[in-house]
């Protein structure tokens, strides 16, 4: 289907398919809370906060992912496979007022995101198997995708992540700096819209996550607010890490 170049753009709204062209760089750090606050003291100094957070300045962010019969995703990422891929349906705040189907690609250090909105009937049909019915119902091409790979491959919910975010931006050079929270892990599947389920941590007690996003340079004046800390730069995913934690809990518990 032919589309013109503004419906391939950064269109996130009106259910408008949203895809980033580039790939992004993305570095990962995990550090103790002490470290973090530092850091996030000096951001606050020179960058804005995301206009989404709340009066504390964090939001809350609750994610479904996705995985086929084989746990590709899952074991690309212990594999350190260069270039992966996975899904998830997300919403933000504590109730699920609107609902984002996203698609994350990595490449070595580089991060493409591709995302549409997902009704609620949508959502529901595609968790009751009714995928086909999804499928030529809708014009959407991500969401297309994403019917052909449960179909065809076995995509399936397979666990329930969610965190507290604080965010800085510069909007001008397009970089992003967040800091995640209290990150934990459910399988609760079916209490995934109601934000009501169990929950199991996945870091190390007061131990958290910051991500750094940016086109192709980082400016001098924010790498010198990581490295003055000397944080370590680490390759990880909160997916993974969040399968890996019900899998231990649920072997703990035998």
């Amino acid at each position: 289907m032919f589309m013109t170049k503004n419906q391939k753009g950064m269109m996130e709204w009106g259910g408008k398919e949203s895809t980033e062209l580039k790939y992004r760089n993305e570095w990962k750090y995990c550090e103790k809370e002490a470290d973090l606050l530092a850091v996030k003291e000096r951001l606050s100094g020179i960058l804005d906060y995301d206009f989404h957070a709340g009066e504390d300045g964090k939001y809350t962010i609750q994610s479904l992912y996705f995985d086929d019969y084989k746990n590709t995703c899952a074991r690309d990422n212990v594999s350190g496979e260069g270039k992966r891929f996975k899904y998830r349906i997300r919403y933000y705040g504590d109730q699920a007022e609107r609902l984002w189907l996203e698609k994350k690609e990595k490449k070595n250090s580089g991060c493409h995101k591709r995302k549409c909105v997902l009704s609620m009937q949508e959502y529901q049909s595609i968790i009751d198997g009714k995928v086909m019915d999804v499928f030529w119902g809708t014009q959407k091409l991500l969401l297309k995708e994403f019917c052909l790979d449960i179909v065809t491959r076995g995509f399936a919910p397979k666990v329930i992540i969610s965190y507290q975010r604080e965010a800085f931006v510069e909007s001008i050079a397009n970089i992003r700096i967040t800091l995640d929270y209290n990150i934990s892990a459910s399988n609760e599947i079916g209490r995934f819209l109601s934000g009501n389920y169990f929950r199991i941590p996945v870091m190390e007690k007061e131990k958290h996550i910051l991500e750094v996003k940016f086109d192709r340079v980082l400016p001098s004046y924010i790498k010198g607010v990581l490295q003055s800390n000397i944080l370590l730069q680490q390759s990880f995913s909160k997916y993974y890490l969040g399968r890996l934690a019900l899998q231990e809990k649920k072997v703990s518990m035998v």
